[in-house]
């Protein structure tokens, strides 16, 4: 196990599987005390994964996990998540904002209830989690807030576009929401810059293997392996903007590959360890 975290609490959200789970894993194996938050306490009806997975993971290999379970998508209820972390573990020194809801649909299809899902899981919680904890970080002069987006936030290129339906051409909705969360990303790091918080955004060049992508798009992903990035990946990108220095590294919006090749970074095994 490594120590880049040692001494720090970290909040992990969407943490009962998928790239939640693996971040909160490699936090710990990087020696920060780990909060996870998501839904699904025991198990899930349809996905493998519980928080009470992940934290006995961490566990097991030596680390300190908390869960804290909540419904992203209602205000009140995650208005009591960092009070929750904070009186169990004190300050917390990272946040990633994780959780996430994608409908892959022709926007005449998505419905106003589904919408708001999206934009409360994608935009509302990642601002009033980190509403949360700035003041904590602000007390310390230190903090790291990242926010996992998409490549979807990109406008699709044309005219004239493409007539076959790719999933970014069916993401205007999610996508839109996701280039929101960005653009609060780069505008909060020029807020909290002389507090000394970093705070910024990275997607995945490509679609991660989870439950939920499985879920989603497993026959996208079958059809173009090349569309399938390893998730060690994308957790040590989420490592490395968590261990930045927020004077240098900060208000990027960045994808996973690219970052640890301008930063020189190697990929590690989740539990910190290098790949052979």
């Amino acid at each position: 196990m490594a120590d880049r975290c040692t001494g720090k609490v970290a909040l992990v959200t969407g943490a009962s599987r998928g790239i939640g789970a693996a971040a909160a894993f490699r936090l710990a194996a990087e020696g920060a005390v780990v909060a996870v938050t998501a839904r699904t306490a025991d198990r899930h009806p349809h996905l493998e994964g519980s928080l009470a997975d992940t934290v006995a993971a961490i566990e097991a290999h030596g680390g300190r996990a908390v869960a804290v379970v909540a419904d992203l998508a209602d205000g009140a209820d995650r208005a009591r998540i960092v009070p929750e972390v904070e009186a169990a573990l004190g300050p917390v020194d990272i946040l990633v904002n994780n959780a996430a809801a994608a409908f892959y649909l022709p926007t005449p299809e998505i419905s106003l209830k589904r919408r708001r899902i999206m934009y409360e899981l994608n935009v509302h919680a990642p601002i009033d989690l980190a509403q949360g904890v700035i003041p904590g970080m602000r007390a310390k002069g230190a903090g790291w807030i990242v926010n996992v987006s998409s490549v979807t936030s990109r406008h699709p290129a044309g005219p004239p576009f493409p007539e076959g339906q790719t999933v970014g051409a069916v993401a205007a909705t999610y996508g839109s929401s996701k280039a929101a969360l960005e653009r609060f990303t780069t505008g909060l790091a020029a807020e909290c810059y002389a507090d000394g918080i970093a705070v910024n955004s990275v997607a995945p060049v490509a679609a991660v293997r989870t439950p939920g992508a499985d879920a989603l798009v497993a026959d996208l992903m079958a059809r173009n392996p090349a569309l399938v990035e390893p998730m060690e990946v994308m957790v040590e990108a989420i490592v490395a903007l968590c261990t930045g220095d927020p004077a240098t590294l900060t208000g990027r919006v960045v994808l996973s590959g690219p970052l640890l090749t301008e930063l020189g970074v190697t990929p590690r095994n989740l539990d910190g360890t290098p790949i052979p």
